[in-house]
């Protein structure tokens, strides 16, 4: 038997067991894949695959929906972590049943929780100044001089009305975080409403982390942190 007549054997009998079963061929995706771009050779540059092209754009759209699920449940993830983190600070930090019990949990306790590296309650006062006798509670509790929250909450743009916001960008002033101050690179600050005929508050956190607060982050959990923390306080100055 020749070369030739062998290989045309061989081809024979391949042949028929593909016709006889083309899961051989069809499961295979390199071969299919192969046997897909010889096709499209043979069909010459100036001719549109319209199939294939339409495959690669599904498989493209198909990719970017599998990036996107993966992202929403890395976000679900996150933001149940987030959640997690606020209601247990919450919890602690409701726990003392003195004044000056509770300034220092919050600046230990509450805020290892929240991993933050400062966190200040700055009140208004017509009498603002230096007291030993609250700088003998804690150094959370801030008292400053009328206007100073209005102030410090203005941004760029100019002041603003939101109860959160969220900076990278702290103002270097020394009044509420002291030597800590150039170490620090985010901060969320939070308008409290103390009640009638109380002036004006505001809870601030920061850390030395620039991606803690920025803007553009969702603001739901700490305005619920600030909506309950004004009512303990409320409680507190009644």
């Amino acid at each position: 038997m020749t070369g030739t007549a062998l290989k045309t054997d061989v081809v024979t009998e391949f042949r028929a067991r593909i016709l006889a079963d083309p899961g051989l061929i069809l499961d295979d995706k390199d071969v299919m894949r192969t046997l897909v771009s010889a096709s499209e050779r043979g069909m010459g540059d100036n001719i549109v695959d319209l199939r294939g092209l339409a495959m690669e754009r599904l498989e493209a759209r198909l990719d970017r929906l599998e990036e996107t699920h993966r992202a929403v449940i890395a976000a679900a993830y996150e933001n149940l972590a987030g959640t997690n983190q606020i209601h247990r600070a919450i919890l602690r930090m409701m726990d003392p049943v003195q004044f000056e019990d509770f300034l220092r949990n919050l600046g230990t306790d509450v805020a290892q929780i929240l991993n933050l590296d400062a966190i200040r309650l700055v009140l208004e006062s017509p009498e603002a100044g230096p007291d030993p006798a609250l700088e003998r509670i804690s150094d959370v509790l801030c008292v400053v001089k009328p206007g100073f929250i209005e102030s410090y909450m203005s941004s760029e743009r100019g002041p603003t009305t939101r109860q959160v916001l969220l900076r990278q960008a702290i103002p270097q002033t020394d009044v509420l975080y002291g030597a800590k101050t150039p170490d620090l690179r985010s901060e969320a600050c939070m308008r409290l409403d103390l009640g009638a005929e109380r002036m004006n508050g505001m809870l601030v956190m920061a850390s030395d982390s620039p991606h803690m607060f920025k803007p553009g982050q969702g603001t739901d959990l700490l305005s619920f942190f600030a909506g309950i923390f004004e009512r303990s306080m409320r409680r507190w100055l009644a």
